[in-house]
């Protein structure tokens, strides 16, 4: 029999098992669920995330997108996305664009440039509230923009969604891979599976292969690399709609994730 002293600690674990098990029952007719993370902000992993997901829809698949990078919710700028999410018997009904379903903090913002300074019992409880709360509906994919780093909030986000898996962006530079290298270890550290490294930014101005290294030095397949390309300031939608060559390398990435949930004992759309 529980002391009154260990009574709270174990209402407290109840209540743990209860919302996971409610957010696995809404998450169930999602097919693959997968996290773009990194180890640091700055490195385009929001703009990986939006292009992969708009690549996956052009395939003609149910493609959704969870920006659960409280701090900094950047995905509705990327997509162009104007319209807010709905919200319908007490369901939250994602906005849509590009054929991708989208649900981020920036709808439930006032004002775009006002930070959000919130501790992490607050963070928690917005993530679960996305999980619990949307009406997904079915999807083939859900891609989840990751808050960087390896804190609070994504360690709620891997604790709490149940993920296939992490595609991680890092760029050439030497401080990128080290950063990038310690979101690796905290994956596998909670036993969950790393999809493979993406290096970004590559070029001339910051060079090449830092990613493709650090792929090697941790066991993890290599998925490309994404080159730095004038066409990024074309605002008007995903990057990888409006120039072939961004398409094309988003369509390697596709295939190399696919290749790489498969080895996973995944079964990908």
């Amino acid at each position: 029999m529980a002391t009154p002293q260990e009574n709270p600690r174990l209402e407290q674990i109840r209540r743990s098992w209860q919302q996971r098990r409610q957010i696995n029952e809404k998450l169930a007719t999602i097919s693959t669920k997968v996290g773009v993370y990194s180890g640091k902000g700055g490195v385009g992993k929001t703009t990986v995330a939006v292009n992969l997901a708009a690549t996956l829809a052009q395939d003609d698949l149910k493609v959704g997108l969870l920006d659960v990078d409280i701090d900094c919710p950047n995905v509705t700028k990327v997509l162009g996305i104007t319209e807010k999410a709905d919200y319908v018997n007490g369901q939250i009904v994602p906005a849509e664009k590009w054929g991708v379903k989208v649900i981020s903090m920036s709808f439930f913002q006032e004002n775009e440039e006002e930070a959000i300074i919130w501790r992490g019992p607050m963070i928690h409880n917005a993530i679960n509230q996305f999980l619990q709360s949307t009406d997904w509906g079915e999807l083939d994919y859900l891609i989840v923009d990751m808050p960087p780093g390896t804190s609070d909030s994504p360690l709620t986000v891997m604790q709490t969604l149940p993920m296939d898996g992490f595609v991680v962006v890092s760029t050439p530079q030497e401080l990128a891979n080290i950063d990038a290298k310690r979101c690796i270890n905290m994956i596998r550290k909670l036993n969950l599976n790393v999809i493979g490294i993406v290096e970004n930014y590559t070029g001339e101005v910051f060079g090449q292969g830092g990613g493709e290294n650090l792929a090697h030095e941790v066991d993890a397949p290599y998925l490309g690399s994404l080159e730095l390309r004038a066409a990024y300031r074309d605002s008007s939608c995903p990057t990888a709609l409006l120039d072939s060559e961004v398409g094309e390398e988003y369509a390697s990435l596709v295939d190399g994730m696919k290749q790489s949930l498969n080895a996973l004992g995944r079964d990908p759309a």
